[in-house]
């Protein structure tokens, strides 16, 4: 069997011209504000494509860049200014934040009006999400997936899903999607026992639990979707995903590579995201 490689920057680059063409014809311009704490390496190239994502579909784009050491109460003041500021859409604040910061990190979040939260975080975005209501704005990451499980298939009723990973910013969401999609859902976790096994009943298998090639290519079931969500380096500097890309060749029917998958579709569906909440277009 062939395995069909998912291009997430291929689809990426698809869904941006859409939007781009979405942008020019619209009356309002979508702004998007993002929040830059501290000095993580990591987190600057994050935003840094992020705002290149936004020139590139027409989203006009702001950046609050704070010191290391910016007191809760000064972020907060930030994200109540963005609150307040019609011109802006959406908002996002870059996570992690620093470690003085990290026990009222979900605070910060929670701040955030749930009409700008792009990253769809808020209780009010989550809440909806699990209720079915479309109005809300999904997290991203597990948003990408699905755009990509669905550039396979695109009907997936009654298909059997596995989702490695229970977080609440990856693995909940991602099953809630999944059950929209009428799948058969279980989510896997470090407590699951045969773990093997359940991972072999998965037409849908969505991994994203951070540690290297975790998944082997025996875990799969031949045929299945594989969408590869993590992101690890290797001693030798190369990065790698949660799943045994070698392994899988010629048992998953298509399977997303790291990188090139998964990634490039969280940022396309953030700047979705902030068209969205902008009230002016409809995707």
């Amino acid at each position: 069997m062939d395995t069909f490689r998912i291009d997430g920057k291929a689809l990426s680059s698809t869904l941006r011209d859409g939007f781009k063409r979405h942008v020019e014809a619209a009356d309002i311009t979508p702004g998007l504000a993002v929040i830059l704490v501290g000095d993580d390496p990591a987190s600057h190239v994050y935003v840094r494509n992020k705002i290149k994502g936004c020139e590139a579909v027409g989203i006009r784009s702001s950046e609050t860049k704070l010191p290391e050491d910016t007191s809760y109460e000064d972020i907060a003041s930030v994200i109540m200014t963005l609150n307040n500021n019609s011109r802006v859409h959406g908002i996002l604040l870059q996570l992690p934040l620093p470690q003085h910061l990290a026990s009222v990190q979900e605070s910060l979040v929670q701040m955030i009006a749930p009409e700008k939260d792009v990253d769809g975080l808020t209780t009010t975005n989550a809440g909806k999400l699990f209720l079915g209501i479309d109005d809300g704005l999904v997290p991203c990451t597990p948003q990408g997936s699905l755009h990509l499980i669905k550039s396979v298939q695109k009907d997936l009723s009654g298909l059997n899903a596995v989702v490695l990973g229970r977080s609440n910013l990856f693995g909940k969401p991602m099953a809630q999607l999944l059950l929209q999609e009428n799948c058969t859902v279980t989510m896997a976790h470090s407590k699951t026992q045969n773990i093997e096994d359940v991972c072999r009943q998965a037409d849908i298998l969505v991994a994203a639990v951070g540690r290297p090639k975790m998944v082997k290519g025996d875990w799969i079931k031949p045929g299945a979707i594989v969408i590869d969500v993590g992101i690890n380096r290797l001693d030798n500097g190369k990065l790698c995903g949660d799943v045994d890309f070698e392994a899988a060749q010629g048992i998953a029917g298509a399977i997303t590579p790291v990188p090139g998958g998964v990634g490039p579709m969280t940022i396309t569906c953030l700047l979705q995201n902030t068209i969205k909440a902008s009230g002016a277009i409809t995707l």
